[in-house]
């Protein structure tokens, strides 16, 4: 049986146009996304994003817009399901309190799941140390957004 898997991200940046990015490895598999993930049933797109800011923050959010909703098929890398993602613009109400990093993956714990944040300039975006498909498709669209600037 497939599914719809209906997942919804933000990307917050910051005064010196850099975006919030994800490392996250979950039982030895690693991947860097945008902060963000998958909606509960009965949960709307805005309130999935605010709870998962929450949730990997621990930040309250501002949402400014829509920016992406995927237009091509994916599927999960965990499962069965097709996988639709929605992406916003997102703003911090006040300054986030983690620890920043500066090089992928680096993570302060063992487990099976970790997670560790960096800021990265949205113009050095790497799209090849981007995961997901839909995710370095919006990493690009970021790139050429803030190229044409």
């Amino acid at each position: 049986m497939s599914y719809f898997n209906v997942r919804v991200y933000g990307l917050l940046i910051n005064a010196d146009n850099q975006v919030l990015v994800s490392d996250e490895e979950e039982h030895g598999f690693r991947f860097s996304k945008f902060p963000g993930g998958g909606l509960e049933f009965g949960e709307g797109l805005i309130d999935g994003l605010k709870r998962e800011f929450m949730e990997e923050c621990n930040a309250e959010i501002d949402v400014i817009s829509h920016f992406y909703t995927t237009d091509f098929f994916e599927k999960s890398s965990f499962n069965e399901s097709q996988v639709i993602s929605v992406y916003y613009l997102v703003k911090e109400k006040h300054p986030l309190e983690l620890a920043f990093k500066t090089k992928i993956y680096d993570f302060d714990a063992t487990g099976e799941l970790l997670q560790a944040f960096r800021w990265v300039k949205v113009a050095d975006l790497n799209i090849g140390e981007i995961t997901f498909r839909t995710d370095k498709t919006v990493a690009q669209l970021l790139k050429d957004q803030f190229m044409s600037r």
